[in-house]
């Protein structure tokens, strides 16, 4: 029978596989990046350490989100819901999706399909600001309930 705690285990498990994918682009890049290139049929020669660059530096926003995502779920496991530090992680969540934004944003100057990743993480940041909202007001809540005799 499907319940929370299996739900949890999977999630923590894709967050793992995807670390591992971080990883493994970031070690990767520069075989990508030429493979893209040789691919594309779109003019990208020399524009090789643009991509490496964007690569790299979106490397770090994304290590900071999934490890964040990590600890949050492990917290919601440990039947932690509604504490402050979720608030603070949902914050670093949602400002490593701006941060991506950003850098997506600028890699647009050399290569505009970036635009859709920029896009995508910028609303991303967004819903996961309004969750970090409802948590932070629901924190608050609790910490009331919890004071009232």
């Amino acid at each position: 029978m499907w319940n929370d705690k299996k739900s949890i285990s999977l999630s923590k498990i894709c967050i793992l596989a995807f670390a591992v994918m971080l990883v493994y682009t970031a070690v990767t890049a520069p075989w990508l990046v030429r493979r893209l290139i040789d691919f594309s049929r779109a003019d990208l020669y020399g524009k090789e350490s643009f991509f490496l660059l964007t690569i790299y530096l979106g490397s770090v926003p994304a290590a900071i989100l999934l490890f964040c995502l990590y600890r949050l779920l492990h917290r919601i496991e440990l039947e932690q819901v509604f504490v402050a530090t979720n608030v603070e992680c949902l914050r670093r969540i949602s400002w490593s999706c701006f941060c991506g934004a950003i850098i997506s944003l600028i890699s647009t100057f050399y290569y505009f399909p970036w635009i859709f990743i920029a896009v995508a993480a910028a609303f991303m940041g967004l819903i996961v600001r309004v969750v970090k909202n409802v948590v932070a007001q629901a924190v608050e809540l609790k910490n009331e309930s919890e004071l009232t005799i």
